[in-house]
Formats: structure tokens, sequence, C-alpha cells
């Protein structure tokens, strides 16, 4: 990709005919259209990583790539929509605002570590964006006539104009090399993404340094570069998007299992202590062997459970195979038969296969405690555009009256709710129970 930007560049030189930008009005506004829009795009789900992992890098991104958006729409697209060209405020206005979202870009790979959990820190961010372009506009206002002509009409590119495109094309080149060492220092793919777009928009900045064009009717060569940077960046923030959310989704998953492991695990080995303290100082009676057994098989099967847990939550386990798994375990001693359906075609987000897990997990549970069942029914289905999670037994049921039910329910319950899902409960004495999860569209 470099040899070829390069040669393109070599040839815009070396042929100065080919500098000449062209007069497309329509094309003009569309390209500057869809860079505000891309910009924005940029600018939202950078602000949407932040929310997730509150990094400095992610807030930088969102703040610059806003400034983009606001300093292209208020300076090149607004006052050119009835047909008219930039004045020269709105002109060195535009410039310095390139400048200074260029600044927040080129910064954000010399972040480093987290914001504080404060509320409000994009939207005040944000808010000194758009006061730092206002001043920037009156600014121009005030210098009116002493700023340099920049129009076609001048004959001329001010010296003022060649220094800051390339003050532009420097701060790229630093946000371009500063991506790059953090890809190679941390492996990120975002800095990947964010790099290969600084790559392109470099190209595209010198392309303006050769050919600067104020008049906002006209298009160059580097105009087109521009698109497919922005193309590579929204891609790049919405793939790390992604991975931040699946992210956050395991940490919180492995840190409820440990809260489970202490309630659970932990107990039964201070049971199992318990009976060995009684064993050694001669006062076990003839139940303590018994319930020390107890205690120890209890112990292991939740030991089982974590593990099948954690390796289906952090992704080292595929879920349907995580799954049939603990079905075996939770069915090995012939207590309880449960039939098991996946349907091959169905399709399931990281955070829904994390928290489908565990409610048939905690589904399972409570019909071994409570429901007195044989047997039990698990099917995970999609027909059509519904998908659904359905957790039926033949037990003793019970009366269901919208109370919310035991501590269990409830967990299934928010569950549901943390992947957007809809829960409902069907039972009645004597006829058994199915709860029926039915997934986001």
């Amino acid at each position: 990709m470099l040899g070829l930007l390069g040669a393109g560049l070599l040839l815009i030189v070396a042929y100065p005919e080919l500098r000449e930008p062209y007069d497309l009005p329509r094309l003009r506004l569309f390209l500057d259209t869809t860079i505000v829009l891309a910009a924005s795009v940029v600018a939202v789900l950078a602000g949407l990583r932040f929310s997730v992992e509150r990094r400095g890098l992610d807030l930088l991104l969102c703040s610059g790539f806003a400034a983009t958006a606001a300093n292209l729409l208020a300076f090149a697209i607004v006052p050119t929509l009835d047909g008219g060209d930039l004045t020269r405020s709105e002109a060195w206005a535009r410039v310095g605002g390139s400048v200074l979202a260029l600044a927040l870009i080129a910064a954000a790979p010399a972040s480093r570590g987290r914001v504080r959990q404060q509320r409000g820190v994009v939207r005040s961010a944000l808010g000194a964006v758009g006061f730092a372009l206002v001043d920037l506009w009156f600014g121009c206002l005030l210098l009116g006539d002493r700023l340099p002509e920049v129009s076609p009409d001048a004959g001329h590119q001010p010296g003022l104009l060649t220094i800051v495109l390339g003050v532009q094309a420097l701060l790229i080149l630093a946000a371009l090399v500063g991506f790059g060492l953090r890809f190679r220092a941390h492996g990120e793919d975002l800095h990947r993404w964010l790099a290969l777009a600084s790559t392109l928009a470099l190209f595209a900045e010198l392309h303006e340094v050769l050919t600067p064009d104020f008049a906002r009717t006209f298009v160059s060569q580097g105009d087109f570069l521009t698109l497919p940077a922005y193309a590579l960046l929204m891609t790049g923030v919405w793939r790390a998007i992604r991975a931040a959310e699946f992210g956050r989704a395991v940490a919180d998953e492995r840190a409820r299992v440990a809260r489970e492991i202490h309630d659970g695990l932990a107990q039964y080995l201070f049971s199992i202590l318990t009976h060995v303290s009684m064993l050694e100082s001669g006062r076990a009676t003839d139940a303590t062997v018994a319930r020390l057994k107890e205690a120890a098989a209890a112990a292991q099967q939740e030991a089982r459970f974590a593990v099948l847990a954690l390796s289906s939550a952090s992704g080292t386990a595929p879920f349907d195979a995580g799954l049939r798994r603990y079905v075996e375990v939770l069915t090995a001693d012939g207590a309880l038969d449960v039939d098991l359906d996946i349907d091959s075609r169905i399709r399931l987000a990281p955070d829904e296969q994390i928290e489908i897990f565990r409610i048939v997990q905690e589904g399972l549970a409570n019909v071994r405690r409570h429901s007195g069942a044989r047997r039990a029914w698990v099917r995970i289905s999609e027909d059509g555009r519904n998908r659904s999670v359905v957790v039926e037994d033949d037990g003793v049921g019970f009366e269901a009256d919208g109370n919310g039910g035991g501590q269990g329910l409830r967990n299934i319950k928010a569950r549901v709710e943390t992947i957007g899902g809809a829960f409902e409960l069907r039972s009645g004495p004597g006829r058994g129970t199915a709860l029926e999860v039915v997934l986001r569209a």
C-alpha cells in the first residue's frame, strides 16, 4: 500500500498539470457530508468504547473526530449551501479547526492509563471542543482582512497556508507513528486499524499541501483517499467496541463465578475441615464419616460446575460443548435425566452465550433442588426471526403467582434483562414448570 501511495504522490510531483483540482460542486458537497457522517460515527463509537474501558485514548479520539465533524459542518458545508464560496474568515476557521482536531487525534497514542470514573466526562470534553471552535471562529472574524487571501483567485498560495498544511501533515505523521508503536508494543487490533487509516490520511494531506483548493466547489486527488481512511477507522473502532463488550462480559462473569465459589465451594470445604477436625480430636460420631463423604462429593461437583462455567465464559470451550459437559456432570448421579437440544442454525452473541449458559445452569439447579422432577428438557432453538431458550421439567410444579419466586428465578430474570430478552414462567401444582427466554432480535 505504501508503494502505491508513494508512486501516486511522485506522479503528482513530477507532473504538475495533474495537481489541478476539479470544479465539481455536487461531488464536493457529497464528499464533505460523507466525511462529516463518518467522523461523527467514529466519534460516537470511540465514546461508546470509552464508556466501557474509560481509557484516555478513546476520549481523545472521540473529541478529535467530533471536532472534525463539527468543523466541516460549520465552516465547509453550511456556508456553501447557498452556492457561494467560503469567506476569508470561514476558510481560516476551517484550517484552524482541522489543526485542533488533528492535534487531539495525534495526542491519543501518547495517552496512558484510564480516566477516573466520573460522570459527564465525554460531555465536558465535547463542550470544550465546541467552545474552542467558537473561539476560533470569533478570532478569525476579528482578524478579518489581516488574514491572507486563500481563494483560487489570489493567484498564489500564501506562505502561512503552506505552513499550516505542513503542520497538519506532521500531526497525521505523529498519529501514524504513535499508533504504529502502540501496535508493536501491545498488539492491539484497534491500533493497527488506526495506523492504516493514518497512512491514507497522511497521503491525502500531502496531496492537499501540493493542491490547496479552498474554493469549496473543487475536488482534489487527496479527497478520494480520505473516504477509505474513514472506512478503515469505522471498521477498527467497531471491532474494538465488540471486543471491549465481550471482555467486560467475561470479567463480570468471572467475578460472579468467584463469588459463587466463595459462597458454595468454600462452604463445603469448611464443612470438610470441621469434620476432619472432629476425627482428629476423637469427637467423631458414626455419622461423621458419612457427612464428610457427602461434603467432599458436593465440593467436587461445585468445582466441576465452576470450571465449566469459566471455560464457557472465557471462550476456551465452545458454547454447546461446554453446556453439554455441564449436563453430563449434573446427571452423572442418575437423580435427573436431562434432554438437551441445541439448534445448529442458531447464532448467539458472546454476551448471550455467557448469560444463556448461566440461565440454563440456574434453571436446572432449581429443577434438582425444588421440583422433585425425574426428567427435564432444555431446548435452544431458532424459528425464523425468533430465538428462544426453554427449560422444562416434569416435577410437582407450584402456583405461579407472579411474586418473583426465589433467588434463583430473580437471578434468571436479571440475566435475561442484561441481554435484552423477555422472560416467561409457566407452572402449576402437579403440572411441572417451564421457563422460556425469548432473545432479542
